[in-house]
């Protein structure tokens, strides 16, 4: 079933959301101070375009001073943003039935999207 749905997520717009966080990517990584998020970005992006089946889980290193940080930076650079785009997404597709698995990948990405340092994707 995971299948499926990474096929038909795919197809309803898994590959443009990708591709803008592969941009994204890029656009971090050309910068020094951006490797970070950049890197980061790009985990994003390898879950936004296969997302399920997949589980998001705390490190155990995530009790850290620099990762609360990051996660700070992160919200305010590109983590909000991704969020609510994520939310306006999941909410246009609960609104049908069909949709509702895909809407309820879109609220998972959100969160990840407002802290994602200091997790890891299984």
């Amino acid at each position: 079933m995971n299948i499926i749905g990474n096929i038909l997520w795919l197809l309803l717009g898994g590959l443009i959301i990708f591709m803008m966080y592969l941009l994204g990517s890029v656009i971090l990584i050309i910068t020094i101070i951006g490797i970070p998020f950049g890197i980061q970005t790009l985990k994003l992006s390898v879950l936004a375009l296969w997302p399920f089946g997949k589980e998001i889980n705390d490190t155990s290193r995530s009790s850290g001073c620099l990762y609360i940080l990051m996660n700070i930076l992160w919200l305010f650079v590109a983590g909000l943003e991704i969020a609510v785009l994520h939310c306006v997404f999941g909410i246009l597709l609960a609104i049908t039935i069909i949709g509702i698995p895909f809407a309820k990948q879109h609220f998972k990405l959100a969160l990840l999207a407002l802290m994602p340092f200091g997790k890891t994707i299984n």
